[in-house]
């Protein structure tokens, strides 16, 4: 296939993603953008007042971002997962793949429409958390490379989660008892320099703290961990994701129920 008919396959679902997204916002947009509101009204002005500084600035400052990365995380993954399980769900994925359809097309398709739905929150997001709080940008290159990084590590997470699926309530075991957890002790809501040695040690095993922590340091110039570890790390994981998620396409078996 031609380098013009693999431009035509992706862009064509990725408009399908996008307009999935667009068409049902009152399920894909509003509801983490209600949710990060009420993290930043209870965490950030309820409980951050008491609380003051931490890293140095304001404590409501100091978890914006951690709350930004934690709503690209959530929303590229599941975007990916509840769509291409649903293809594989009807079987209409079949069609798609013994089309002579590229699989990177098909790949890289579904992923970028976990990416658009993450930075779309993401910059929603953002523009919410302007009412409670003052935002910039200290380091543009760290901040893109890791929402950009982090959207596609997790859009690929979310991929390898809906091929091994065999039925819904297997898309939403890996969000609850792995996202959720990883997330929230993921140095979102807390520095590590407040943590003890031991939990400090055990906190560098979360993958998530490389991600929120690169992230802070691009918006506000703090970070507990080295932010170039950070980023090396999160492109390795992106190469051997997107490895995998080929090979199950490929493959084709997990596809059919």
């Amino acid at each position: 296939m031609s380098w013009s008919k693999k431009g035509i396959a992706f862009r064509t679902i990725l408009l399908k993603e996008i307009r999935r997204i667009l068409r049902i916002w009152p399920q894909t947009l509003l509801p983490p953008v209600i949710t990060m509101t009420l993290y930043f009204i209870i965490f950030g002005r309820m409980i951050g007042d008491r609380v003051g500084e931490m890293g140095g600035v304001p404590y409501m400052q100091f978890i914006v971002p951690g709350l930004i990365m934690m709503a690209i995380i959530t929303n590229s993954y599941s975007n990916v997962v509840s769509s291409f399980f649903s293809a594989k769900f009807t079987a209409s994925i079949e069609e798609l793949l013994v089309s002579p359809v590229s699989k990177h097309a098909i790949l890289t398709g579904y992923v970028s429409g976990g990416i658009f739905r993450g930075l779309v929150i993401a910059i929603i997001v953002s523009i919410v958390a302007l009412f409670f709080t003052e935002l910039g940008i200290e380091h543009l290159f760290v901040t893109v490379f890791t929402v950009l990084g982090t959207s596609i590590l997790f859009s690929l997470g979310g991929f390898i989660n809906a091929v091994y699926a065999r039925s819904f309530d297997d898309i939403s075991i890996i969000p609850s008892f792995v996202l959720t957890p990883l997330t929230f002790l993921g140095g979102v809501f807390y520095s590590m320099e407040d943590l003890s040695s031991f939990w400090q040690n055990v906190s560098l095993l979360n993958p998530i703290v490389y991600m929120v922590n690169a992230f802070r340091y691009g918006i506000l110039g703090y970070s507990d961990v080295n932010v170039w570890y950070s980023m090396i790390a999160i492109f390795v994981f992106c190469v051997i994701f997107y490895v995998i998620c080929y090979r199950l396409l490929s493959d084709g078996s997990r596809i059919r129920l």
